[in-house]
């Protein structure tokens, strides 16, 4: 475990004295990054109206009761624990 330790020890000394390794890309032209969007969104499977509304509706429902749930908790939260603080 020491050696290892050592190891390590000597790496890290090494890594710190070299310093930060500079890391240069080559940057794509702006025609070809848009030209490979271009490609990449013509292999998305896009949804159809009809999947894109009932999507939509199943979020608009789940978030009506989500924030009913919510509500109804926090407004009974509130009465039972005034409540409490009011009886002493």
């Amino acid at each position: 475990m020491r050696r290892l330790q050592q190891k390590e020890d000597e790496r890290a000394k090494r890594r710190r004295q070299e310093g930060p390794r500079p890391r240069r890309r080559e940057r794509t032209p702006f025609r070809q990054f848009i030209r490979e969007v271009r490609q990449e969104l013509k292999k998305v499977a896009w949804p159809t109206h009809q999947e894109t509304t009932t999507f939509t509706v199943v979020v608009m429902i789940v978030t009506v009761a989500v924030t009913g749930i919510t509500f109804g908790l926090d407004f009974g939260f509130k009465r039972a624990i005034l409540g409490v603080l009011d009886s002493l």
